[in-house]
């Protein structure tokens, strides 16, 4: 398990660096943009091809090609691995052209899909249109880069792709301070930056597959066996990552019946919970997945329930103090980071609820990312389909039923409560399958970590003290 170590202090290390430049970006781009149509047109226009991207590079093709390539590299000549490599190279390369090739051309009535608002305002949706064109093409280069990535993670490489999403942050930093001064339409330059930033991921991680043997020489391969084995499982894994995405929609549809400021709310609320989450279930959900998929074909039965009983201890580990810090400090934390300018008290105030409701959720959100590889490991893509469409139907009956008499705060309780059937249900079909057997030592690790959780969340309340006194700190009073 030491190795295993090492490569969650990478990954963990890389994905804190890009979440911190994350919100350092956020910073530069109100400081030098403010938020006016330009801001509006941008974040529309990047938001098109990064939904994509959460579908499908990071969704449906990484949970798809991982058990494929493990099942390759343990059981294939490496004749046939570098063959199926180049074979999904060329395909997905033909593919992601012909979308972004589509994505181009049809830039204008993409953006009046996505944000009709925009068609009462001829410039700001050329404007939008004009962003497009220039992000589209970041779907096709992130999407080689996951297929990159995962190649370089099936080889243990971690630490490679968790890096890669700086690059990202510090170009958009880069175009915004140096690239836009000097352009007539100083927010384009967050187009060119997207773009600069996808060519730059991709470039990066080749000569570490090179490295592997592995720099591929695309061929289309429609008829290879793998990749028509790859394109079965991807369709239900896209359903299912578009499971995820329908219900963050949902949400957004109830809080816009609900008090204005409901949608800002819930967005600052979650954008801190995905902190986190972010750190926490990127890590270990990098980490097992390759590693379960590489188990499952070896027919370690053992190994594979002695990974996930690792994994979902760390996720106690260090999910429930994240959680319970979240929960006791929310009021803090969002008027140390938030109370500027137009953001109210009340603001403060009805995103910290919001956000006490998600941090309900975080051990579980985590979990999930450590649960679902234990089916998609031995691809089996339509259990975790099945139970997600289960949770996203309570999820719905939840938001109904809580949005009355807790608004905003009630949907992301809801959020909470259906991710936590789903986590649930998850585990159950594990343990009924005896894919997953607990190893010995649970009750005790339990014990020590909930005495240890409660004695700090004591002390985060008795230091944290008066909220008035964090709006005192705050005005300098």
């Amino acid at each position: 398990m030491a190795a295993l170590i090492r490569s969650t202090l990478a990954v963990a290390t890389g994905t804190l660096a890009s979440r911190v430049l994350g919100f350092v970006r956020d910073l530069v781009v109100a400081r030098v943009f403010g938020a006016d149509a330009g801001t509006d047109a941008f974040f529309v226009a990047f938001k098109i091809p990064n939904l994509l991207r959460r579908l499908f590079a990071e969704g449906s093709f990484s949970l798809a090609f991982v058990p494929v390539l493990s099942d390759y590299r343990a059981n294939r000549p490496f004749a046939e691995l570098k063959a199926f490599v180049e074979g999904v190279a060329g395909t997905l390369g033909a593919a992601l052209f012909a979308v972004t090739a589509v994505g181009v051309i049809a830039a204008p009535l993409l953006i009046f899909m996505v944000a009709p608002g925009f068609s009462g305002d001829q410039d700001k949706q050329s404007l939008a249109a004009e962003l497009l064109r220039l992000t589209f093409p970041y779907l096709g280069f992130i999407s080689l880069t996951a297929f990159a990535g995962s190649i370089l993670n099936t080889y243990h490489r971690f630490a490679v792709p968790a890096f890669t999403p700086v690059l990202l942050n510090l170009s958009l930093i880069a175009c915004a301070l140096w690239l836009a001064p000097r352009l007539e339409q100083p927010i384009v330059a967050l187009g060119w930056g997207v773009l600069i930033a996808g060519l730059a991921q991709l470039a990066f991680q080749l000569p570490f597959l090179g490295r592997l043997g592995l720099l591929p020489r695309p061929r289309l391969a429609l008829r290879d066996e793998g990749v028509r084995r790859l394109l079965r499982l991807m369709g239900p894994a896209l359903f299912g990552a578009s499971v995820t995405q329908i219900s963050l929609l949902l949400d957004t549809l109830f809080a816009s019946f609900l008090a204005e400021g409901s949608i800002s709310w819930l967005y600052y609320s979650n954008r801190l919970m995905e902190f986190p989450l972010g750190i926490l279930g990127t890590t270990v959900g990098t980490l097992i997945m390759p590693r379960l998929s590489l188990q499952h074909v070896r027919g370690s039965a053992e190994e594979f329930s002695r990974t996930l009983d690792w994994a979902l201890r760390w996720v106690l580990l260090l999910g429930l103090p994240a959680a319970v810090g979240l929960l006791v400090l929310a009021k803090p934390i969002m008027l140390t980071l938030l109370h500027y300018g137009a953001f109210s008290l009340t603001d403060v105030e009805m995103s910290a609820r919001s956000l006490m409701a998600y941090a309900l959720g975080l051990v579980v959100s985590v979990a999930i990312r450590v649960l679902a590889p234990g089916y998609y490991a031995r691809e089996d893509v339509r259990t975790p389909v099945r139970i997600a469409v289960v949770a996203l139907i309570a999820n719905l009956g939840l938001n109904l039923l809580l949005m009355g008499p807790l608004a905003h705060a009630g949907l992301a309780l809801a959020t909470t409560l259906a991710t936590g059937l789903n986590a649930a249900l998850l585990l159950v079909g594990l343990l009924r399958a005896r894919v997953y057997r607990p190893q010995r030592g649970w009750m005790p690790f339990s014990l020590r970590l909930l005495l240890a959780v409660a004695a700090m969340a004591l002390v985060l309340h008795w230091v944290s003290g008066d909220a008035a006194a964090w709006v005192d700190l705050g005005s300098g009073e």
